[in-house]
């Protein structure tokens, strides 16, 4: 080989590893990124047990049977929505069957979207597991219509409009409410998935172990897709969120950034309106109980931090 074309080869070598590196540096500044959270408001909300929504004007607070309706500005109650009290009968071996009461058994996050209010729900503790979304009016605060998936792949526990599509999660747990006692579901078993306009799974993911051991034994409680593209997600008990993307390759959800939050778990959705307001709930522990302390909503804003 003549001189020229070694030197041409060395200097095409060194031309792909300069551009390499351009990318990788691209990359880096793109999932480099660091956030912090300020908080905006809190509000006093008994009904923030479970989840929350949020649309133009108001916040809508999710516990197990009950959906309220607040004001967005002034944390004014509205309206509420209630089903039957459910209660339940635990066997010896640890799994639980429903006592009284129902249909509506579990709800969940909720999201609003062409003018709809939509909330994920399901049969938890009861063994198996059910799930099913369930669909009110947001102005009149009646129940209207319901999706069904009945024993699938978990507990239903939140639920998104994002790219024209439905994205949500079926949780599984390490709580021995399984069947015989055993596991319910396992926790490993979480699933998050992306939906067609019929509720069909077209895809599925899975979390990463760093992830599942935040958890103990409880899951992935919340989910909103933010406005920067990428989909924060939450676990039952952290006051912390996790700014996640879907993986190149494989099936296990990528974990860019953990963001500490004024939450306890649970609920979290994005105020599509407002571009970087998340909405969140803090759930009463006994000890506020006793205080005559109730939960909370917290509204913050998610700022980039600069170098």
């Amino acid at each position: 080989m003549s001189k020229f074309k070694v030197l041409c080869l060395q200097c095409s070598l060194i031309l792909i590893m300069f551009l390499n590196l351009r990318i990788d540096t691209a990359c880096q500044s793109i999932n480099g990124k660091k956030h912090r959270f300020i908080q905006l408001a809190e509000f006093e909300v008994p009904e923030a047990n479970q989840g929350i929504g949020v649309d133009n004007n108001y916040f809508y607070a999710i516990d197990n049977t009950k959906i309220a309706k607040y004001d967005k500005k002034t944390g004014k109650k509205i309206s509420v929505w209630e089903g039957p009290k459910v209660t339940f009968k635990k066997l010896p071996t640890g799994e639980q069957r429903l006592e009284k009461g129902g249909p509506i058994i579990h709800l969940d996050s909720a999201v609003v979207t062409d003018g709809l209010l939509y909330c994920a729900h399901s049969n938890y503790p009861i063994w198996p597991m059910t799930s099913s979304v369930e669909i009110w009016d947001p102005i009149s605060m009646k129940h209207i219509k319901s999706h069904s998936f009945g024993i699938l792949l978990g507990s239903f526990t939140w639920l998104d409009r994002y790219n024209g599509y439905w994205w949500g999660a079926f949780a599984n747990y390490d709580q021995p409410y399984g069947e015989g006692g055993g596991l319910y579901g396992n926790k490993r078993n979480t699933t998050i998935v992306k939906m067609n306009n019929e509720w069909q799974i077209l895809e599925s993911w899975v979390l990463p172990d760093e992830l599942l051991e935040k958890f103990e034994k409880m899951s992935n409680s919340g989910g909103s897709w933010g406005p920067d593209g990428f989909l924060y997600l939450s676990g039952h008990d952290p006051a912390e969120v996790y700014r996640c993307k879907l993986p190149e390759a494989g099936s296990i959800i990528e974990v860019l950034e953990t963001i500490p939050l004024n939450i306890r778990g649970q609920g979290i959705a994005w105020d599509r309106n407002e571009p970087g307001i998340i909405y969140g709930i803090i759930r009463a522990n006994q000890q506020e109980k006793s205080m005559g302390k109730t939960h909370r909503v917290t509204v913050s804003k998610l700022i980039e931090i600069k170098d």
